[in-house]
């Protein structure tokens, strides 16, 4: 029988083993078990998790630095999630996928980061946009005046801000710090990978 799409089979075992697409994009990280029945917590890195429920197939690595509540695995991070069912739950999401079900088996997840597909995002609607396609264009004023690319953003609450590194500056503390407002932000266009603002070089 053919593999699902996405799938690729070892030759010896038989085994499933996910493909990793190219545009695997973290998107959360599993905090804890939830429950007895093997349901998960999992910290949403957006305020809107939709990226989360846009996939069924929830790609798994390792924390890049172990915590304090590291797990001790006596058995590999599963590479691949299955998921059944998830929702959200006060601040974080709750999930249950197949082949975990038990608390033992969720608690053996804490840590893991959670990548998805991009080609899987719902499509953003009129003036919205994924952080993750903002990161990397260059933003423009008014005037054309590089004022340098973004090198992410931050979620303050009532909208998100800009933090734009100029041309040639490491330093996080010599970024411009721009709210992603009509106010301010003239013009996205992801194919032309620019945002235009209103703000002066010397603000």
């Amino acid at each position: 029988m053919d593999s699902p799409p996405g799938m690729a089979v070892q030759p010896d075992s038989g085994v499933d083993v996910p493909v990793w697409p190219d545009d695997a994009i973290e998107v959360g990280l599993i905090v804890d078990a939830w429950g007895v029945k093997g349901w998960f917590k999992v910290k949403a890195y957006a305020s809107d998790p939709q990226a989360l429920f846009s996939s069924r197939r929830w790609l798994l690595k390792p924390p890049e630095v172990p915590g304090p509540r590291a797990v001790v695995r006596t058995a590999p991070l599963p590479s691949l999630l299955k998921i059944t069912a998830s929702k959200e739950h006060g601040d974080v999401v709750v999930a249950q996928a197949q082949g975990v079900t038990d608390r033992v088996g969720a608690e053996a997840l804490r840590g893991a980061r959670v990548f998805v597909s991009r080609g899987s995002f719902p499509t953003a609607g009129p003036d919205e946009y994924y952080w993750v396609d903002l990161v990397g264009l260059s933003v423009f004023n008014r005037e054309g005046e590089h004022l340098g690319d973004v090198a992410g953003l931050i979620d303050t609450g009532p909208h998100s801000v800009l933090r734009i590194a100029p041309p040639g500056v490491t330093d996080e503390a010599a970024q411009r710090l721009i709210p992603f407002v009509a106010a301010f932000v003239d013009a996205v266009s992801l194919p032309e990978r620019r945002i235009t603002v209103d703000w002066g070089l010397d603000y």
